[in-house]
């Protein structure tokens, strides 16, 4: 069961990443960023705006 809870996280940071692209931000940043905060990280970015 748990390394289902970590393939999650990961594709969830993959997907930060590429949400972070779509809005001129550091993909990188946002994909190390989102490992820590998981959801948290995703929330911030579909609140940002584009740059």
């Amino acid at each position: 069961m748990g390394s289902e809870y970590f393939v999650g996280w990961g594709t969830l940071a993959l997907i930060n990443a590429g949400i972070a692209q779509g809005k001129n931000r550091s993909g990188l940043n946002w994909f190390l960023l989102s490992l820590l905060l998981g959801p948290f990280a995703t929330f911030c970015l579909v609140i940002a705006e584009k740059r």
